[in-house]
């Protein structure tokens, strides 16, 4: 398991975890649901960072 994005020891073991839930789910509908949902957070992640790097610096980015 890789540690670049310097994610804690136990966020390593819950991202473990995760991705295995995600290997052993075979319903299509289930996997789809969770895509979207990742999705949606990738996304809120984006705008959250982008709001913090605009506070910090002062500009719009």
């Amino acid at each position: 398991m890789s540690n670049a994005l310097g994610l804690s020891l136990g966020q390593q073991f819950e991202l473990e975890r995760m991705q295995r839930a995600i290997d052993a789910e075979a319903d299509p509908q289930v996997l789809r649901g969770l895509a979207k949902q990742l999705l949606s957070a990738w996304h809120s992640q984006q705008a959250a960072t982008r709001w913090v790097m605009q506070q910090q610096t002062g500009r719009p980015l």
